[in-house]
């Protein structure tokens, strides 16, 4: 399974990267207004640090303006993957934008049927929404499961984003099923390199190497 990492934070992304563990970025208009910076050079800085697919959403409520937007975002760099949302003129876009060749993710899913229209308009990616759907008492995960089997079924090539991850056991889960991608958050990423059993281990080996090294020298 594809790790992305879900933010718009340089900082968060150059650590990622350190670790050789992120094949992509997801950003959304919330993930870049939180950074404080003029969307297009954030964008810009983020391509040049990851080789892999960076997501970028449009704003604009129909599908002209959705293409339109999406020009100067693709401009950026051969990686840009353009995100758009669920709906009608969504789906208008979707179709255009895949005749030109170009990549999109399709976001904001909490349905396999609204994944399964995605994937027909052309979606190279569909990014469905786990810990909202659990939010309100649902359960995301079998929205996945799901949506892996319809795709299994009819073969699409679309891969499946599942984003809104919140803890490890969604990540963990996503794999299970066999998801394609799970987009995490920073903090979830060091969660999942971490387990309280690993710390005692390594301070167990630390303390045994010191009182050797402390016998040696009597």
């Amino acid at each position: 399974m594809k790790i992305f990492l879900d933010t718009a934070n340089i900082s968060e992304i150059k650590r990622a990267v350190d670790l050789g563990l992120i094949d992509g970025v997801t950003t959304n208009p919330s993930l870049l207004s939180k950074e404080g910076r003029e969307p297009m050079a954030q964008l810009k800085e983020i391509i040049k640090l990851v080789s892999g697919p960076v997501n970028a959403e449009v704003v604009s409520p129909d599908a002209e303006d959705m293409v339109k937007e999406a020009g100067p975002l693709v401009k950026l760099g051969k990686n840009v993957v353009i995100k758009i949302p669920m709906c009608e003129q969504g789906l208008i876009a979707v179709k255009r934008l895949a005749e030109q060749g170009i990549k999109t993710n399709v976001t904001l899913v909490f349905s396999p049927a609204q994944a399964l229209l995605a994937a027909k308009a052309g979606a190279s990616y569909v990014s469905p929404f786990v810990g909202r759907i659990d939010d309100i008492a649902g359960n995301g995960m079998e929205l996945v499961e799901q949506i892996v089997t319809i795709f299994d079924n009819y073969l699409f090539k679309t891969e499946i984003i599942v984003a809104s991850i919140r803890h490890p056991v969604h990540f963990v889960q996503s794999a299970m099923i066999g998801a394609h991608i799970a987009t995490v958050p920073f903090g979830v990423l060091e969660k999942l390199m971490k387990h309280p059993l690993t710390d005692k281990g390594i301070d167990a080996f630390n303390k045994d190497w010191e009182k050797l090294k402390n016998t040696l020298k009597k």
